[in-house]
């Protein structure tokens, strides 16, 4: 049976602290690309974005907490 999909935050190739990988591996799409559409509405929300960032850091969980071995 398949196992829905989680999100988290990745710790391998993360920048800071991994929300960004773990979007993209949700989405199935390159982490870059993440990181880039989130700094453009980042600027473009006077901060709105770093804020949501914060809060998705504290929020999700780690990938090895979610995949224990990963």
């Amino acid at each position: 049976m398949n196992e829905p999909k989680r999100l988290y935050r990745v710790e391998q190739g993360a920048k800071i602290s991994g929300v960004c990988g773990g979007i993209a591996e949700y989405l199935n799409v390159d982490p870059s690309l993440v990181r880039l559409v989130w700094a453009a509405l980042s600027l473009g929300s006077v901060g709105g974005g770093l804020i949501l960032y914060l809060v998705a850091a504290a929020i999700l969980p780690r990938k090895s907490d979610v995949y224990p071995g990963y």
